[in-house]
Formats: structure tokens, C-alpha cells, sequence
């Protein structure tokens, strides 16, 4: 691992105790729980699939996918991420493989995904378009990648890193629908945006800037 690396991993290993007090990542209140899961449901296909969480964090979303009979795998570079995700499921009583490893270049060998799951991931990694072409060559043929992003007003456009020795990230501060169309459709047959920003509920408050959802086929 390098420097970088590990520089990012003890960042996210710090910040793993209090993630989940957001609303939008610990999915703590029902209302907003439910929300999520009628979104996944409606992104994911009806029957059992195996599908592949990149920068997992502390698994709320693997929760709602293993919930909803898929088969889960999660990857975070950050253990202590991965191990909160663990316990939330074997809580529930729901079966899920998670990994420690480069959510950019998940370490699962040779397995094939018929879904690949990001949220709020993208604007952390030092080269997205690389995870991008990753990510697409991990799913099976007719497989979807759902990347649920954004572009926030507060982080401007300084290109600060935001772990020190990381280096200036290209899409620091998240990146709009229409840019990440643009990178995502030379890899796929097909995508389509859907805007969630207006959707209170998703975040547990009202927000203004831009959040959406990009569903893409292979």
C-alpha cells in the first residue's frame, strides 16, 4: 500500500465511528431508510444478483441490498469502515462478504457482478476514470452500474486534497450529471439520469445542489 493509501485509509478509519450520524449514511431514520430501499429496489433487478459495493463504508446500503435477497460483496480501503459493515448485517442475521482493498480496483479475482453499486465515491479517488473502466469491466455481460454522485456547492472548486499526501483529486468536490455522463458512455450501451436532489427524505433534510443518480448497461 502506498503512502497515499494509507494516508486515505486512516482518514476514513477515523471518521468510521461517527459516519453513520449523518442521515443519508447511517439510514438510521426509517423514513429516509425507506426511501433508499425504493430506490435500490427500483435501480436493481427484481430477482437475487450478485452485486459489488465499491467504497462500501459501513455497509447501510449492503444492508438494503441483502435485505432485498441480493448477494452482497463490499470493498473499503478503511478496516474499520469494513468492520462496522460486518457487525450491521450480522446483526440483521443477513449474509454478506466484505473486503478491505481499493474500492478503484476492488480485490475480488476474477468474479463477475450483475450490478456494481458507488455512492459519494468518485470525488476521493486520484484517477475515477481508470475506477470507471474497472468497475464496467467487473460486471457480466448485460450487468448495470448505479453511481449515485453529486456536485456540492460547499466544497468549491480548490482541488485542496483533502487527506494530507493524497494529492489534488480531479473531481474534488463531486462532479455534475452531465460531466459524468459524458465519461461514463464510451464504456456502456446505455444510461440514463435520475435527479434526487429534490427528494428531502434521501438526505434527512432539504438540500440545493446537484445529487442524482447515473444507471448505466453494459
Amino acid at each position: 500500500m502506498s503512502d497515499a493509501a494509507r494516508a486515505i485509509a486512516a482518514y476514513w478509519d477515523a471518521a468510521a465511528a461517527a459516519f453513520d450520524d449523518e442521515p443519508d449514511h447511517g439510514l438510521r431514520s426509517g423514513r429516509t431508510r425507506a426511501a433508499w430501499d425504493r430506490l435500490l429496489r427500483g435501480w436493481l433487478p427484481g430477482d437475487p444478483a450478485d452485486v459489488l459495493d465499491v467504497g462500501c463504508g459501513t455497509g447501510s446500503l449492503a444492508l438494503l441490498l441483502a435485505g432485498a435477497g441480493h448477494r452482497v460483496t463490499g470493498v473499503d480501503l478503511a478496516p474499520r469502515m469494513v468492520e462496522r459493515a460486518r457487525a450491521k448485517l450480522a446483526a440483521a442475521g443477513l449474509a454478506g462478504r466484505f473486503l478491505v482493498g481499493d474500492a478503484a480496483a476492488p480485490p475480488t479475482g476474477p468474479d463477475r457482478y450483475g450490478v456494481v453499486l458507488c455512492r459519494h465515491l468518485l470525488w476521493t479517488l486520484p484517477d475515477p476514470a481508470a475506477a470507471l473502466r474497472e468497475w464496467v469491466a467487473r460486471l457480466a455481460p448485460g450487468g448495470r452500474m448505479v453511481l449515485v454522485e453529486g456536485r456540492w456547492h460547499e466544497a468549491g472548486d480548490t482541488g485542496t486534497p483533502y487527506v494530507d499526501g493524497a494529492g489534488p483529486l480531479p473531481w474534488s468536490g463531486g462532479i455534475t450529471a452531465v460531466e459524468l455522463a459524458a465519461a461514463v458512455r464510451p464504456l456502456v450501451s446505455a444510461l440514463r439520469i435520475e435527479p434526487l436532489g429534490a427528494d428531502a427524505e434521501l438526505w434527512g433534510k432539504p438540500v440545493t445542489d446537484e445529487r442524482y443518480a447515473l444507471i448505466a448497461r453494459t
